[in-house]
């Protein structure tokens, strides 16, 4: 059979490839987090500036959306910066690359209060509360996450746990679709629970800002601490921490258990899992300075193993030790299992690393690169919003999905090719009928612009 030739050929219409942006424009476009960043006091030794803040700020937002960190990556809105300016709100023009690393520069990481709390203001915006678990209490999983950036000299690169040189920044994930609550960017060596008190005690008053059911604390054992846990107890939240073993041995948990232990399993020859919980008094500081010692409990998993998975018969039995704090009423399989739960970090971590790029951050400075970070949450989450909206549109048919990944939500729905025209004052933006998501695109503009 002979192939059909294909001929490539310029056009000129105007075909607009990143039509999402209308959406993410719209959506910013109902707070006043833009005004309050062009109202920014001007630095006395630099002139008024013809690009505002707020529109550096946004053309960056725009290209963190389609999953881009290089300043250079702007170069491409320069072939028809008026879409842009339409899509985003931005008032004035699209900056150069040159003009964004200057300014960003000059912004550094003062913005932070203001971004913090435009991010909150998104959630109360478009009505959206984080999902709960089946339990009732809301997740809100604390977590760090070494950012790889071998090989060069940015300010506080250095050695991370992970044995690579980055920054080593602390993340707060809330509710079960997993929205950015809050970010911190941290030098490399820097130890996860160096700052976490403070961390902490502002990712829950955050949280309280955006629902009013229970909020279930978990924790991994880097920051097994008794202030954390005090923290926690005190504002009234549920938690589930991974304890750090520290000076207790393995060889003496095994003791301690086997004899008094009543939940034995056996899931397969040669492996033995002991299941249930103990107590234990930690004694934390309050904010005010008082002294508290209160008992807590402890669940733990012992697994004795004599033959390995492959049959082997072991000279001597390897030991496996897992204990938590918690002060939940819940079964001891439950803690484990919701505990367990807490590693959908790792996936979140991963969406923002590898979907949206941002690991090697692109700027030499250390304020810089925090803004970014922080400008990586507005994004992280009105792209987690318009995958999850999406879900309600176009269900998937093969299985059950209760979280749109990121890297599907840039591809199918930032990048979605349209015909732009104009109009009576009026930018129109034809779907094609070829495309598949278009649907779903119309569904999620009119849900979070048009309403």
């Amino acid at each position: 059979m002979k192939r059909t030739p294909i001929v490539v050929q310029f056009s000129d219409e105007r075909i607009i490839s990143p039509s999402g942006l209308a959406i993410v424009g719209g959506m910013l476009g109902k707070s006043d987090f833009v005004k309050r960043c062009n109202r920014i006091p001007v630095d006395p030794k630099r002139s008024e500036a013809q690009i505002k803040d707020g529109d550096i700020l946004l053309t960056y937002i725009g290209l963190l959306c389609q999953g881009k960190t290089a300043f250079e990556d702007i170069r491409e809105m320069q072939d028809d910066p008026e879409y842009y300016k339409y899509a985003l709100g931005i008032t004035r023009a699209i900056p150069s690359p040159e003009t964004s690393r200057q300014r960003m520069d000059d912004i550094g990481d003062s913005l932070r209060p203001k971004i913090l709390q435009a991010n909150l203001d998104m959630f109360t915006t478009h009505k959206i509360e984080p999902s709960a678990l089946p339990s009732g209490m809301v997740p809100l999983d604390c977590d760090a996450s070494p950012l790889d950036n071998t090989k060069t000299h940015k300010e506080g690169v250095s050695r991370t746990y992970k044995g690579c040189d980055g920054y080593t920044p602390m993340f707060a994930y809330i509710g079960t679709e997993g929205f950015m609550l809050n970010c911190e960017l941290r030098e490399g060596k820097q130890h996860s629970q160096k700052g976490m008190p403070e961390f902490l005690t502002e990712s829950i008053h955050m949280a309280k800002q955006i629902t009013d059911k229970q909020l279930l604390i978990r924790l991994d054992s880097g920051n097994d601490a008794a202030q954390n846990l005090g923290i926690v107890m005190e504002s009234g939240a549920w938690f589930i921490v991974k304890r750090n073993l520290r000076m207790e041995t393995k060889e003496g948990w095994f003791e301690s258990v086997k004899d008094v232990c009543k939940d034995i399993r056996h899931p397969r020859e040669g492996k033995t899992v002991y299941i249930g919980s103990s107590w234990k008094d930690i004694t934390y500081t309050t904010e005010s300075g008082e002294t508290k010692t209160k008992c807590i409990r402890i669940g733990y998993e012992v697994i004795e193993r004599t033959i390995d998975k492959h049959g082997q018969i072991l000279l001597f039995p390897d030991l496996e030790v897992n204990t938590w704090w918690t002060n939940l009423g819940w079964s001891d399989q439950e803690i484990i299992d919701s505990y367990h739960a807490h590693a959908e970090c790792e996936q979140y971590h991963s969406e923002l690393k590898t979907d949206m790029d941002v690991e090697r951050l692109p700027s030499s400075k250390f304020a810089t690169n925090a803004l970014i970070l922080e400008l990586a949450m507005i994004a992280f989450n009105l792209l987690r919003m318009i995958g999850q909206e999406s879900l309600k549109h176009k269900p998937d048919s093969k299985k059950s999905v209760k979280r749109r990944r990121l890297r599907t939500v840039i591809q199918n729905l930032m990048l979605c090719a349209s015909h732009v025209t104009q109009h009576a004052r009026r930018l129109a933006m034809g779907l094609g009928k070829s495309n598949t998501w278009r649907f779903a695109f119309m569904e999620v503009f009119k849900r979070f612009c048009l309403t």
